[in-house]
Protein backbone atom coordinates (compact mmCIF):
# COMPACT_ATOMS: atom_id res chain seq x y z
CA UNK A 1 0.00 0.00 0.00
CA UNK A 2 1.01 3.13 -0.97
CA UNK A 3 1.83 5.92 1.93
CA UNK A 4 -0.58 8.95 1.30
CA UNK A 5 1.32 12.70 1.11
CA UNK A 6 -0.85 14.88 3.40
CA UNK A 7 -0.41 18.93 2.15
CA UNK A 8 -0.13 21.18 5.27
CA UNK A 9 -0.63 24.65 4.54
CA UNK A 10 0.24 27.36 7.33
CA UNK A 11 -2.07 30.18 7.60
CA UNK A 12 0.24 33.10 8.72
CA UNK A 13 2.70 32.39 6.78
CA UNK A 14 4.50 35.92 6.58
CA UNK A 15 3.42 37.33 9.94
CA UNK A 16 7.17 37.65 10.79
CA UNK A 17 7.98 39.90 8.19
CA UNK A 18 5.15 42.16 8.79
CA UNK A 19 6.14 42.52 12.62
CA UNK A 20 9.74 43.20 11.64
CA UNK A 21 8.67 45.81 9.46
CA UNK A 22 6.08 47.11 12.56
CA UNK A 23 9.31 46.97 14.36
CA UNK A 24 11.37 48.79 11.99
CA UNK A 25 8.71 51.51 11.48
CA UNK A 26 8.22 51.81 15.65
CA UNK A 27 12.21 52.11 15.78
CA UNK A 28 12.06 54.24 12.34
CA UNK A 29 10.17 56.92 14.57
CA UNK A 30 11.53 56.96 17.31
CA UNK A 31 14.46 57.65 16.13
CA UNK A 32 13.31 60.39 14.20
CA UNK A 33 11.52 62.11 17.37
CA UNK A 34 14.68 61.39 19.17
CA UNK A 35 16.56 63.48 16.56
CA UNK A 36 13.97 66.37 16.30
CA UNK A 37 13.81 66.25 20.35
CA UNK A 38 17.60 66.69 20.58
CA UNK A 39 17.64 69.54 17.58
CA UNK A 40 15.09 71.01 19.65
CA UNK A 41 17.18 70.62 22.92
CA UNK A 42 20.52 71.61 20.64
CA UNK A 43 18.45 74.76 19.55
CA UNK A 44 16.83 75.89 22.77
CA UNK A 45 19.99 75.46 24.51
CA UNK A 46 21.91 77.56 22.22
CA UNK A 47 18.94 80.18 22.53
CA UNK A 48 19.63 79.59 26.08
CA UNK A 49 23.15 80.36 25.72
CA UNK A 50 22.86 83.52 23.59
CA UNK A 51 20.23 84.85 26.38
CA UNK A 52 22.75 84.39 28.96
CA UNK A 53 25.62 86.17 26.41
CA UNK A 54 23.15 88.79 26.10
CA UNK A 55 22.96 89.42 29.76
CA UNK A 56 26.48 88.85 30.77
CA UNK A 57 27.11 91.61 28.29
CA UNK A 58 24.79 93.87 29.55
CA UNK A 59 26.23 92.88 32.93
CA UNK A 60 29.33 93.75 31.16
CA UNK A 61 28.32 97.22 29.91
CA UNK A 62 26.91 98.17 33.59
CA UNK A 63 29.92 97.16 35.17
CA UNK A 64 31.98 99.69 32.61
CA UNK A 65 29.13 102.78 32.88
CA UNK A 66 29.82 102.58 36.90
CA UNK A 67 32.52 102.84 36.52
CA UNK A 68 33.03 105.84 34.87
CA UNK A 69 30.20 107.42 36.36
CA UNK A 70 31.57 106.71 39.36
CA UNK A 71 34.43 108.86 37.90
CA UNK A 72 32.36 112.06 37.46
CA UNK A 73 31.57 115.09 40.38
CA UNK A 74 30.86 118.75 39.75
CA UNK A 75 31.13 121.55 42.21
CA UNK A 76 28.66 121.75 44.85
CA UNK A 77 27.28 124.97 43.33
CA UNK A 78 26.01 123.52 40.26
CA UNK A 79 22.62 124.36 39.96
CA UNK A 80 19.76 121.76 40.63
CA UNK A 81 18.32 122.13 36.88
CA UNK A 82 22.28 122.30 35.49
CA UNK A 83 23.51 118.32 36.66
CA UNK A 84 22.36 116.48 34.12
CA UNK A 85 24.36 119.11 31.45
CA UNK A 86 27.17 118.95 33.31
CA UNK A 87 27.13 115.02 34.18
CA UNK A 88 27.07 114.66 30.35
CA UNK A 89 30.21 117.39 29.63
CA UNK A 90 31.79 115.65 32.13
CA UNK A 91 31.36 112.12 31.55
CA UNK A 92 32.28 113.27 27.55
CA UNK A 93 35.63 115.42 28.28
CA UNK A 94 37.00 112.12 31.14
CA UNK A 95 36.49 109.42 28.60
CA UNK A 96 38.17 112.05 25.89
CA UNK A 97 40.85 112.44 28.33
CA UNK A 98 41.41 108.93 28.97
CA UNK A 99 41.97 108.04 24.93
CA UNK A 100 38.31 106.25 25.05
CA UNK A 101 37.21 106.40 21.51
CA UNK A 102 34.55 103.27 21.63
CA UNK A 103 31.89 104.75 23.58
CA UNK A 104 30.13 107.06 21.48
CA UNK A 105 27.85 109.59 23.89
CA UNK A 106 25.07 111.56 21.98
CA UNK A 107 22.55 113.98 23.92
CA UNK A 108 19.35 115.30 23.91
CA UNK A 109 17.43 117.60 26.59
CA UNK A 110 16.27 114.78 29.15
CA UNK A 111 18.79 112.13 27.24
CA UNK A 112 21.99 110.77 27.75
CA UNK A 113 22.71 107.77 24.54
CA UNK A 114 25.70 105.63 25.30
CA UNK A 115 26.12 103.85 21.83
CA UNK A 116 23.27 103.20 19.35
CA UNK A 117 22.05 99.95 17.72
CA UNK A 118 23.93 100.62 14.40
CA UNK A 119 27.16 101.20 16.55
CA UNK A 120 27.10 99.84 19.81
CA UNK A 121 29.70 99.17 21.73
CA UNK A 122 32.01 95.88 21.10
CA UNK A 123 32.71 93.81 23.96
CA UNK A 124 33.28 90.41 21.87
CA UNK A 125 33.28 90.79 18.04
CA UNK A 126 34.40 87.14 17.60
CA UNK A 127 30.98 86.27 20.02
CA UNK A 128 29.02 89.49 18.56
CA UNK A 129 28.41 90.73 21.87
CA UNK A 130 27.81 94.65 22.47
CA UNK A 131 25.98 96.77 24.60
CA UNK A 132 24.00 100.21 24.85
CA UNK A 133 22.74 102.40 27.29
CA UNK A 134 20.39 105.00 27.80
CA UNK A 135 20.45 107.43 30.65
CA UNK A 136 17.29 110.08 31.22
CA UNK A 137 15.81 112.17 33.99
CA UNK A 138 12.95 111.04 35.82
CA UNK A 139 10.13 112.91 38.09
CA UNK A 140 12.49 112.90 40.80
CA UNK A 141 14.92 116.17 40.07
CA UNK A 142 17.23 114.07 41.99
CA UNK A 143 17.26 110.70 40.40
CA UNK A 144 18.62 109.31 37.04
CA UNK A 145 17.49 106.03 35.35
CA UNK A 146 19.98 103.93 33.24
CA UNK A 147 18.71 101.26 30.63
CA UNK A 148 21.43 98.78 29.68
CA UNK A 149 21.23 96.70 26.94
CA UNK A 150 23.23 94.11 26.21
CA UNK A 151 23.48 92.41 22.34
CA UNK A 152 24.32 88.56 21.81
CA UNK A 153 23.31 87.92 18.18
CA UNK A 154 19.82 88.88 17.65
CA UNK A 155 19.21 88.78 21.13
CA UNK A 156 19.13 91.80 23.56
CA UNK A 157 18.62 91.80 27.22
CA UNK A 158 18.46 94.82 29.37
CA UNK A 159 19.11 95.97 33.04
CA UNK A 160 17.85 99.22 34.72
CA UNK A 161 19.15 100.75 37.48
CA UNK A 162 19.32 104.43 39.11
CA UNK A 163 21.55 106.97 40.20
CA UNK A 164 20.85 110.08 42.54
CA UNK A 165 22.99 113.01 43.04
CA UNK A 166 24.63 112.99 46.72
CA UNK A 167 27.38 114.58 48.09
CA UNK A 168 30.50 112.50 49.25
CA UNK A 169 30.32 110.98 52.92
CA UNK A 170 33.08 111.69 53.66
CA UNK A 171 35.04 115.30 53.58
CA UNK A 172 38.47 116.23 55.05
CA UNK A 173 36.92 118.27 57.66
CA UNK A 174 36.75 114.85 59.63
CA UNK A 175 41.04 116.26 60.44
CA UNK A 176 42.13 118.51 62.32
CA UNK A 177 44.87 119.21 59.47
CA UNK A 178 44.30 117.78 55.48
CA UNK A 179 46.73 119.15 52.92
CA UNK A 180 47.13 117.64 49.46
CA UNK A 181 51.03 118.19 49.80
CA UNK A 182 53.33 117.30 52.27
CA UNK A 183 53.44 117.67 55.82
CA UNK A 184 56.27 118.85 57.48
CA UNK A 185 57.31 119.39 61.38
CA UNK A 186 60.38 121.17 62.98
CA UNK A 187 61.29 121.51 66.03
CA UNK A 188 58.94 121.45 68.93
CA UNK A 189 56.22 121.98 66.58
CA UNK A 190 53.18 119.72 67.88
CA UNK A 191 49.39 119.00 66.31
CA UNK A 192 47.40 117.91 69.31
CA UNK A 193 43.49 118.02 70.17
CA UNK A 194 40.83 117.51 72.71
CA UNK A 195 40.24 114.00 71.27
CA UNK A 196 42.24 111.88 69.09
CA UNK A 197 40.22 112.44 65.95
CA UNK A 198 40.41 116.30 65.97
CA UNK A 199 43.86 115.84 66.35
CA UNK A 200 43.71 113.09 63.10
CA UNK A 201 46.19 114.54 59.93
CA UNK A 202 45.06 113.54 56.37
CA UNK A 203 48.06 113.88 53.42
CA UNK A 204 47.98 113.11 50.07
CA UNK A 205 51.17 114.42 48.55
CA UNK A 206 50.65 112.21 45.47
CA UNK A 207 53.52 114.03 43.90
CA UNK A 208 56.09 113.97 46.77
CA UNK A 209 56.77 110.49 48.31
CA UNK A 210 57.80 112.18 51.24
CA UNK A 211 54.95 112.69 52.83
CA UNK A 212 55.50 113.25 56.56
CA UNK A 213 58.53 114.49 58.32
CA UNK A 214 58.80 114.87 61.72
CA UNK A 215 61.70 116.10 63.17
CA UNK A 216 62.95 117.31 66.88
CA UNK A 217 61.08 117.44 69.55
CA UNK A 218 57.39 117.03 67.41
CA UNK A 219 55.04 115.22 67.68
CA UNK A 220 51.17 114.47 66.55
CA UNK A 221 48.72 113.35 68.90
CA UNK A 222 46.12 111.61 66.54
CA UNK A 223 46.53 109.09 63.95
CA UNK A 224 47.47 110.12 60.27
CA UNK A 225 45.91 108.51 57.27
CA UNK A 226 48.46 108.96 53.77
CA UNK A 227 46.85 108.44 50.04
CA UNK A 228 50.18 107.95 48.56
CA UNK A 229 50.75 104.17 48.87
CA UNK A 230 54.53 104.24 48.55
CA UNK A 231 54.95 107.52 50.51
CA UNK A 232 57.85 107.68 53.12
CA UNK A 233 57.05 108.34 56.74
CA UNK A 234 60.29 110.20 58.56
CA UNK A 235 60.75 110.45 62.34
CA UNK A 236 63.90 111.80 63.22
CA UNK A 237 65.12 112.74 66.92
CA UNK A 238 64.27 110.99 70.09
CA UNK A 239 61.01 112.36 70.71
CA UNK A 240 59.26 112.55 67.38
CA UNK A 241 56.19 110.80 67.70
CA UNK A 242 52.97 110.15 66.12
CA UNK A 243 49.75 108.70 68.70
CA UNK A 244 52.11 109.24 71.79
CA UNK A 245 54.48 106.61 70.30
CA UNK A 246 58.03 106.90 68.68
CA UNK A 247 60.28 105.39 66.06
CA UNK A 248 58.68 102.19 63.75
CA UNK A 249 56.46 101.32 66.25
CA UNK A 250 54.41 104.95 65.57
CA UNK A 251 54.31 104.20 61.73
CA UNK A 252 53.20 100.76 62.31
CA UNK A 253 50.29 101.80 64.80
CA UNK A 254 49.26 104.97 63.84
CA UNK A 255 49.93 105.57 60.07
CA UNK A 256 47.50 104.39 57.34
CA UNK A 257 49.14 104.15 53.92
CA UNK A 258 47.45 104.01 50.87
CA UNK A 259 43.68 105.04 52.20
CA UNK A 260 41.02 105.89 49.92
CA UNK A 261 40.97 109.80 48.66
CA UNK A 262 38.57 111.85 50.58
CA UNK A 263 36.50 114.57 49.40
CA UNK A 264 38.06 118.50 49.22
CA UNK A 265 35.00 120.48 49.37
CA UNK A 266 35.75 123.25 46.71
CA UNK A 267 35.75 126.73 48.50
CA UNK A 268 33.50 129.65 47.24
CA UNK A 269 34.81 133.01 47.67
CA UNK A 270 32.19 134.82 45.96
CA UNK A 271 29.44 133.55 48.56
CA UNK A 272 30.46 136.04 50.64
CA UNK A 273 31.09 139.07 48.55
CA UNK A 274 27.72 140.34 48.93
CA UNK A 275 28.23 141.39 52.37
CA UNK A 276 30.81 143.58 51.26
CA UNK A 277 29.61 147.11 51.88
CA UNK A 278 32.59 149.23 52.14
CA UNK A 279 36.22 149.62 50.47
CA UNK A 280 39.68 149.84 52.07
CA UNK A 281 41.61 153.31 51.12
CA UNK A 282 45.25 153.22 51.18
CA UNK A 283 45.06 157.06 51.65
CA UNK A 284 42.84 156.51 54.61
CA UNK A 285 44.11 153.86 56.79
CA UNK A 286 42.01 153.43 59.31
CA UNK A 287 42.34 151.66 62.95
CA UNK A 288 38.79 149.44 62.14
CA UNK A 289 37.45 148.27 58.94
CA UNK A 290 33.84 146.37 58.59
CA UNK A 291 32.53 144.21 55.81
CA UNK A 292 35.76 145.61 53.32
CA UNK A 293 37.09 144.85 50.42
CA UNK A 294 40.87 145.09 49.53
CA UNK A 295 41.11 146.35 45.98
CA UNK A 296 43.62 144.25 43.92
CA UNK A 297 47.53 145.28 44.08
CA UNK A 298 46.80 147.38 47.31
CA UNK A 299 48.80 145.63 49.22
CA UNK A 300 48.35 146.84 52.54
CA UNK A 301 49.76 146.44 55.97
CA UNK A 302 47.60 146.65 59.12
CA UNK A 303 48.86 147.66 62.71
CA UNK A 304 46.95 146.70 65.55
CA UNK A 305 43.49 146.89 63.68
CA UNK A 306 39.69 145.62 64.47
CA UNK A 307 38.22 143.75 61.40
CA UNK A 308 34.45 143.01 61.55
CA UNK A 309 32.35 141.04 59.25
CA UNK A 310 33.46 140.09 56.15
CA UNK A 311 37.31 141.23 55.00
CA UNK A 312 36.94 140.17 50.98
CA UNK A 313 40.50 140.38 49.41
CA UNK A 314 41.22 140.33 45.79
CA UNK A 315 44.21 139.36 44.25
CA UNK A 316 46.70 140.01 43.21
CA UNK A 317 47.47 141.01 46.71
CA UNK A 318 49.89 140.61 49.83
CA UNK A 319 48.41 140.85 53.22
CA UNK A 320 50.52 141.51 56.58
CA UNK A 321 49.08 142.21 59.83
CA UNK A 322 51.25 143.24 62.61
CA UNK A 323 50.79 143.50 66.05
CA UNK A 324 47.52 142.95 67.89
CA UNK A 325 45.01 141.97 65.15
CA UNK A 326 41.34 141.02 66.48
CA UNK A 327 39.38 139.87 63.75
CA UNK A 328 35.27 139.34 64.87
CA UNK A 329 34.83 137.28 61.16
CA UNK A 330 35.60 135.56 57.91
CA UNK A 331 38.68 136.77 55.84
CA UNK A 332 38.07 135.94 52.43
CA UNK A 333 40.69 136.00 49.55
CA UNK A 334 38.87 135.36 46.19
CA UNK A 335 42.46 133.63 44.07
CA UNK A 336 42.25 130.59 41.93
CA UNK A 337 42.29 127.17 43.96
CA UNK A 338 44.73 125.88 41.38
CA UNK A 339 47.05 128.62 41.52
CA UNK A 340 50.32 127.13 44.14
CA UNK A 341 52.51 130.38 43.13
CA UNK A 342 52.74 132.19 46.56
CA UNK A 343 52.38 135.55 44.70
CA UNK A 344 49.24 136.46 46.64
CA UNK A 345 49.94 136.10 50.71
CA UNK A 346 48.11 136.67 54.06
CA UNK A 347 50.76 136.85 56.96
CA UNK A 348 50.11 137.37 60.82
CA UNK A 349 53.29 138.50 62.07
CA UNK A 350 52.16 139.36 65.48
CA UNK A 351 49.16 138.36 67.84
CA UNK A 352 45.60 137.20 66.63
CA UNK A 353 42.49 137.84 68.52
CA UNK A 354 39.80 135.61 67.17
CA UNK A 355 36.21 135.59 67.15
CA UNK A 356 33.28 133.91 65.96
CA UNK A 357 30.54 135.30 63.40
CA UNK A 358 27.93 134.68 66.35
CA UNK A 359 30.07 137.59 68.69
CA UNK A 360 29.12 140.13 65.85
CA UNK A 361 26.97 142.75 67.19
CA UNK A 362 23.26 142.72 66.66
CA UNK A 363 23.09 145.03 63.85
CA UNK A 364 21.10 144.53 60.70
CA UNK A 365 24.30 144.59 58.64
CA UNK A 366 25.45 141.79 60.51
CA UNK A 367 22.16 139.96 61.03
CA UNK A 368 22.43 137.52 58.11
CA UNK A 369 26.08 137.03 58.17
CA UNK A 370 25.97 135.75 61.94
CA UNK A 371 24.30 132.58 60.58
CA UNK A 372 27.44 131.78 58.41
CA UNK A 373 29.20 129.74 60.66
CA UNK A 374 32.59 127.68 60.30
CA UNK A 375 34.89 129.12 58.74
CA UNK A 376 37.77 131.42 59.86
CA UNK A 377 40.03 131.91 56.21
CA UNK A 378 38.76 130.83 53.09
CA UNK A 379 41.50 132.20 50.46
CA UNK A 380 42.12 129.53 47.75
CA UNK A 381 45.07 130.76 45.23
CA UNK A 382 46.52 132.38 48.96
CA UNK A 383 49.42 131.26 50.59
CA UNK A 384 48.73 132.21 54.40
CA UNK A 385 51.39 132.10 57.44
CA UNK A 386 50.97 132.51 61.35
CA UNK A 387 53.75 133.69 62.85
CA UNK A 388 52.42 135.19 66.04
CA UNK A 389 50.58 133.60 68.76
CA UNK A 390 46.67 133.48 69.42
CA UNK A 391 44.70 132.31 71.73
CA UNK A 392 41.87 130.98 69.57
CA UNK A 393 41.26 130.88 66.15
CA UNK A 394 37.03 130.22 65.56
CA UNK A 395 36.65 128.35 62.45
CA UNK A 396 38.10 126.26 59.72
CA UNK A 397 41.28 127.84 57.39
CA UNK A 398 41.52 127.16 53.92
CA UNK A 399 44.40 128.25 51.80
CA UNK A 400 47.22 127.07 48.98
CA UNK A 401 50.21 127.21 51.22
CA UNK A 402 50.03 127.00 54.72
CA UNK A 403 52.48 127.46 57.62
CA UNK A 404 52.97 128.14 60.89
CA UNK A 405 56.14 129.01 62.98
CA UNK A 406 57.93 131.01 65.54
CA UNK A 407 55.73 130.90 68.74
CA UNK A 408 52.61 130.61 66.80
CA UNK A 409 49.61 128.63 68.62
CA UNK A 410 46.79 128.57 70.38
CA UNK A 411 43.33 126.10 70.00
CA UNK A 412 41.40 126.11 66.65
CA UNK A 413 38.16 125.96 66.31
CA UNK A 414 38.08 124.25 63.07
CA UNK A 415 40.33 121.82 60.63
CA UNK A 416 43.11 123.52 58.51
CA UNK A 417 43.16 122.95 54.87
CA UNK A 418 45.62 122.83 52.25
CA UNK A 419 45.20 123.13 48.72
CA UNK A 420 48.47 123.04 47.37
CA UNK A 421 50.43 120.31 46.49
CA UNK A 422 53.36 122.02 48.06
CA UNK A 423 54.38 121.03 51.76
CA UNK A 424 52.58 122.60 54.54
CA UNK A 425 54.94 123.33 57.27
CA UNK A 426 54.98 123.42 60.94
CA UNK A 427 58.50 125.26 62.23
CA UNK A 428 59.50 126.24 65.99
CA UNK A 429 57.63 126.09 69.16
CA UNK A 430 53.99 126.21 66.83
CA UNK A 431 51.60 124.27 69.40
CA UNK A 432 48.13 123.90 67.73
CA UNK A 433 45.26 122.29 69.74
CA UNK A 434 42.35 121.39 67.77
CA UNK A 435 38.96 121.81 69.57
CA UNK A 436 36.24 120.89 66.94
CA UNK A 437 33.58 119.18 69.59
CA UNK A 438 30.23 120.20 68.11
CA UNK A 439 31.08 120.62 64.49
CA UNK A 440 28.69 118.93 62.55
CA UNK A 441 27.94 120.63 59.52
CA UNK A 442 30.11 122.04 56.52
CA UNK A 443 31.42 125.53 57.36
CA UNK A 444 30.78 128.59 55.43
CA UNK A 445 31.48 129.00 52.10
CA UNK A 446 32.88 125.37 51.17
CA UNK A 447 30.49 123.77 48.35
CA UNK A 448 30.75 119.80 48.51
CA UNK A 449 31.33 117.97 45.43
CA UNK A 450 28.58 116.54 43.86
CA UNK A 451 28.86 113.06 43.07
CA UNK A 452 26.82 110.13 41.10
CA UNK A 453 25.38 107.05 43.91
CA UNK A 454 24.80 104.15 42.70
CA UNK A 455 21.43 102.47 44.01
CA UNK A 456 21.33 98.68 43.89
CA UNK A 457 17.77 98.45 44.80
CA UNK A 458 16.29 99.44 41.61
CA UNK A 459 18.12 96.83 39.63
CA UNK A 460 15.52 95.08 37.42
CA UNK A 461 15.20 93.29 34.09
CA UNK A 462 13.02 95.16 31.70
CA UNK A 463 11.87 94.35 27.97
CA UNK A 464 13.79 96.26 25.84
CA UNK A 465 12.89 99.39 23.69
CA UNK A 466 15.63 100.57 22.07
Amino acid sequence: MKPVNKLIYLKRRGSVLIISMIFILVFCALAVSMASLSGVNLQIADNQRKVNLARASAESGLDILRFWLARVYMPGTTATNERFNCLTTRLKNDLIANGISNIFIATDVNVISIASQENPVVLNSSAKQYFLAKIQTTDNINMLQMDVTGIAGQIKRTIRVNYNFGTRAHTVFDYGVATKGALNLQGSAEIDGNIDLDAGVYIESESDANALSIIGNSHIAGDVDITNPDAIVLLQGGKASIGGETGQAAIDNHVDFGVPPVDFPVPIPTYFEHYVTNTYDPNNVLDEYENVRIPAGTNPSFASVTLKGVIFIEVPNIVTFTGNTTITGIIVGNGSLNDNSQTNLISFLGTVNSYPVTDLPNEPKFAELKNETGTFILAPGFGTSFLGDFETLNGAIAANGITFGGNAGGTIGGSVINYSNEPMTLFGNTDLFFNRSGTTEMPAGFGPEIILHYLPEFYCEVIPDL
